[in-house]
């Protein structure tokens, strides 16, 4: 039985955008006012990184912040675990360029 590899999508960044806080700082007073002392570093990990272990404070803060449940901050999903086979031919998957498509190198002449 093929294993399936549980993982998420972490939206907390939509939901700052969607409530007009675009720096991570604007976070960091919200949630001192629910209890929840981050430091600066730790807030922007938060926003920016997929969280691998978060208090259950801190999510609820986060609902209590932008009016949300937790369904709108996770998006859980599964992926099997077997890896994609190649195809037979090894190179299926080689894409051809247009060399008319690459840029060029660039020139640097004097303009004397």
């Amino acid at each position: 039985m093929p294993r399936r590899r549980l993982d998420f999508h972490w939206k907390l960044r939509q939901q700052m955008a969607a409530h007009d806080l675009w720096k991570t700082t604007q976070l960091t007073p919200l949630l001192r006012e629910r209890g929840i002392d981050l430091s600066a570093a730790q807030v922007y990990r938060l926003v920016t990184d997929k969280p691998e272990r978060l208090s259950m404070k801190t999510l609820i803060a986060l609902c209590d912040i932008f009016d949300c449940t937790p369904n709108d901050l996770i998006t859980p999903y599964a992926v099997s675990g077997q890896q994609p086979r190649a195809a037979a031919g090894g190179a299926a998957d080689v894409v051809e360029l247009n060399p008319d498509l690459r840029p060029e190198r660039a020139r640097i002449t004097d303009e004397d």
